[in-house]
């Protein structure tokens, strides 16, 4: 099974793409640490992560349940295949996922080149339409299941943000709970612009997406005229100048459990009163020390777990009126 959130851009013809090379590698890892080397890798930039027997000969299993059944089982013993954007590199990538499961990293089994083109059909025939909800997320080369349905039509590019990680599904969940028609939405980290489209699209009067990324905020742009909805994409220094002051009824941010922390009092202050937060792409472990940040910047924000999928959670909260 491919586990993603990321995938590079798509074009009709993708034999008219530039060459590019990316880089994947192999590794072997025990049932017990596959599942969070695997998200290890994915928070240390890896481009997507492909867990398959590695004893097939042993007799086949099924390991991936459906959404919402029972947990899965894992082989015995897994091979992991990492894909790699071409400034990554597998040494590097492997020792900052060692670092976050706090345990060695395994040996490299294998290492080859790929060109991309090569990656954009595999991608392709890896994702196809996603229910969330009363939301569909459609890949951009696929006709939409149900067109009378909330469609969110996406091509993510190299940008984070397909619906399939569970820190975005609990996100889009959290949204179609809390945003209302004429509320001013503000997506910190938006990635693709999957969750500042799926607001705009649930009735926000206002949008702000903002990303450090510069291709990411081209690709939430593209993606946002795709969908037909508005929303204003910048940098984070360009939303405290160009809009000082501003102050907003839902703030989302779905990034990692550190910047959440340094940016605590940044996404506190840009929050209206009465207004909603959720913040995602924290682990279990996490939500002690997130809570706390937040806590300290403002004692009546008061966040407690929202959702749960795996071992990533969705804090949310609500600041108190004065």
């Amino acid at each position: 099974m491919l586990k993603s959130d990321w995938l590079p851009s798509s074009h009709p013809d993708p034999d008219d793409r530039p060459a590019a090379s990316l880089t994947e590698f192999e590794v072997l890892a025990e049932a017990e640490s596959a599942e969070a080397l695997s998200d290890a890798l994915l928070q240390a930039g890896a481009l997507s992560v492909s867990l398959e027997d590695a004893e097939p000969l042993s007799g086949e299993r099924p390991v991936f349940a459906e959404p919402g059944g029972d947990a899965p089982t894992l082989w015995r013993l897994n091979r992991l295949r990492v894909l790699l954007a071409p400034d990554s590199t597998p040494e590097g990538v492997l020792a900052q996922a060692a670092g976050i499961c706090e345990r060695a990293p395994p040996r490299i089994a294998a290492v080859r080149r790929i060109g991309e083109q090569d990656w954009v059909r595999s991608s392709q025939g890896q994702f196809g339409p996603l229910k969330i909800g009363r939301l569909w997320i459609v890949p951009s080369w696929v006709e939409p299941p149900d067109p009378s349905a909330v469609n969110l039509r996406l091509d993510p590019g190299m940008a984070f943000g397909t619906g399939t990680h569970p820190s975005t599904s609990l996100c889009l969940q959290w949204l179609q709970a809390h945003v209302r028609p004429g509320v001013r939405v503000l997506d910190y980290g938006c990635g693709s612009g999957i969750l500042a489209i799926a607001a705009a699209k649930l009735g926000a009067a206002s949008v702000v997406g903002v990303d450090i990324d510069p291709l990411a905020l081209t690709t939430a742009r593209e993606n946002s005229r795709r969908n037909g909805v508005e929303a204003d994409y910048t940098a984070p220094g360009s939303l405290c100048s160009e809009r000082p002051g501003d102050r907003f009824d839902v703030v989302i941010a779905n990034i990692l459990a550190n910047p959440l922390i340094l940016l605590a009092p940044v996404l506190a202050g840009l929050l209206a009163e009465r207004g909603s937060i959720a913040l995602a792409g924290a682990l279990e472990s996490q939500v002690g020390a997130l809570t706390e940040a937040y806590r300290a910047v403002d004692a009546s924000l008061q966040l407690g777990v929202w959702g749960r999928d795996g071992d990533w959670v969705c804090l949310a909260g609500r600041r108190a009126g004065r």
